[in-house]
């Protein structure tokens, strides 16, 4: 009798158990002995599908892959102490799998796969060990809720995920305004300082050319001097005006020379630029 490698072949005589024949080329005494069997040492998988309810009653089907071995030491146990060895994990698969998931709502299902595989690991070790079998992985390698619960929870993620999209827009739109209004403000505050200090430097110059003029002429009163600064300001008032691209028409006063004329054709002259 011939056996093959990484297996074992359970040899009776008479009906009774007499010995495990290794790989390679064994002798038998027919009709005496006789192969009652075979166990394969190679590492082997299987995959049981579970359904059961959550916490918040939303059926699921759940995926346990187990992978498990038979110990060489305890070939005889392997061989005669299961009927089916397949059957009794999935039972106790079965068992572990339907007194975990009622426990955990459907989202802590998916955060708590680890636990689970541990947990089906764990009970498998216990039971299958005295029989033979070395529980060597357990894995959750798929849960799968109803179709309408899934498409549920991409509903509420998508809904969840615009709401935080509107919020953030909202908050740069905000962020726009107030940096609008700030810039706004902080140009009108220094516009308003340089009218100050165009103003300040205006008010110096026609100080200090007062003086220098009443130094140099005087007979000149200071009546004089500002009808001269006035009329000074004036023509050159006009003459911005009128080199303007825009400017069409420049109104000049024909009504005489009078200082109080002059001061008049001045604002005039004012009003007329600041349009």
């Amino acid at each position: 009798m011939i056996v093959s490698t990484s297996e074992v072949a359970v040899i009776e005589r008479c009906g009774k158990f007499d010995r495990m024949a290794g790989p390679g080329l064994n002798c038998i005494c027919v009709p005496w002995d006789m192969k009652a069997g075979l166990l394969s040492y190679r590492v082997q998988q299987l995959d049981v599908r579970v359904e059961t309810k959550t916490l918040d009653n939303v059926f699921i089907y759940a995926t346990v892959s187990v992978q498990y071995q038979v110990m060489q030491n305890k070939a005889y146990e392997a061989f005669y102490a299961l009927t089916n060895p397949r059957q009794q994990i999935t039972s106790h698969i079965y068992d572990v799998m339907r007194s975990e998931l009622p426990t955990l709502e459907l989202d802590a299902v998916f955060e708590a796969k680890e636990e689970l595989a541990m947990s089906v690991k764990k009970a498998l070790s216990e039971t299958m060990t005295g029989y033979g079998y070395l529980i060597l992985q357990a894995l959750i390698t798929e849960l799968d809720p109803d179709a309408r619960v899934k498409q549920a929870m991409n509903e509420i993620n998508s809904s969840k995920r615009l709401k935080e999209a509107v919020y953030e827009q909202a908050e740069g739109a905000k962020i726009l305004v107030v940096k609008s209004a700030e810039a706004e403000a902080e140009s009108k505050y220094l516009s308003g300082v340089g009218v100050a200090k165009q103003r300040k430097a205006i008010v110096d110059g026609l100080r200090s050319s007062i003086v220098d003029f009443s130094k140099g002429i005087e007979s000149a009163s200071t009546k004089d001097v500002m009808d001269l600064l006035l009329l000074s300001q004036y023509f050159d008032c006009i003459r911005d005006v009128g080199s303007e691209n825009h400017c069409r028409t420049t109104f000049v006063p024909s009504s005489g020379s009078s200082a109080d004329d002059t001061r008049n054709a001045l604002l005039q002259a004012d009003t007329l630029k600041s349009r």
